[in-house]
């Protein structure tokens, strides 16, 4: 599969400037944008299996990486949930038209949310999104509380704290800006109307992103227009062939 060719867009809002990696097959709209989760990158594989879905309908599809991730630049530990939203709005001001659909994934699943409040504030609501294992308000209810009062105390002082990553040899950096800046964007306090089509896919044995999380969120969203596919056997990935074409039938559903 032929790759569209490498863009580059310059972010200056929150935190250091940075040069973000952006990938745009071009096609028919309304474009499909890809958001990732934590420390991913747009080569993943659930990103790449939309990009050959878009190539093979003919549909537009952007995908990109935030700052300090994949291919675009920047220090991992620069950036906040604020840097990270101000990419996505950036990428989606320059590449995504009218109306796309944001796909987001873990993390992704909260900046597409936020990204489709400000387009709603802005009069210009998404077509759709489709949120796979969507981690909104990770910073607090997945990450901050589960820290052992010591990692709490290490992170207070010393500003940031190590912890083991399941998905790669390095240890997750966390720090406190990350906590602090997060607690300016939560969302799950009260109701969350997007204004449009919202499919969640989750996966019931997702250790990361707990099914009870995501029903929390479900439970804030307006029941008409709202699809949720539990995947009783699903971990956090949902990147089984089965998972990507449940993934890829929602996409194309909600247009």
């Amino acid at each position: 599969m032929t790759e569209p060719a490498m863009k580059f867009l310059t972010v200056e809002e929150h935190g250091p400037a940075r040069r973000i990696a952006v990938q745009v097959r071009e096609g028919a709209g309304p474009a499909v944008v890809w958001l990732g989760g934590f420390r991913s990158d747009m080569t993943a594989t659930k990103a790449s299996a939309l990009d050959e879905w878009a190539r093979d309908a003919g549909r537009r599809f952007v995908r990109f990486d935030y700052a300090a991730h994949g291919a675009s630049s920047g220090t991992f530990t620069d950036y906040t949930i604020s840097a990270w939203l101000a990419d996505a709005r950036a990428v989606i001001a320059a590449h995504a038209g009218d109306a796309p659909v944001l796909v987001g994934s873990s993390m992704g699943g909260w900046i597409a949310c936020l990204a489709a409040r400000e387009m709603i504030a802005a009069g210009h609501p998404p077509a759709g999104l489709v949120l796979i294992a969507p981690a909104l308000d990770f910073t607090e209810d997945l990450l901050w509380t589960k820290l052992t009062p010591a990692q709490q105390r290490a992170m207070t002082e010393a500003g940031e704290v190590r912890v083991p990553s399941e998905y790669d040899t390095r240890p997750n950096v966390l720090t406190l800006a990350l906590v602090e800046d997060g607690r300016k964007h939560l969302m799950l306090g009260g109701p969350i109307d997007l204004r449009s089509p919202v499919h969640i896919l989750q996966g019931g044995r997702d250790p990361d992103v707990p099914a009870a999380h995501v029903f929390r969120f479900l439970d804030k969203l307006p029941a008409e227009g709202t699809v949720m596919t539990y995947i009783a056997d699903g971990d956090h990935r949902l990147s089984r062939p089965e998972d990507i074409a449940r993934l890829v039938s929602a996409v194309a559903g909600i247009v």
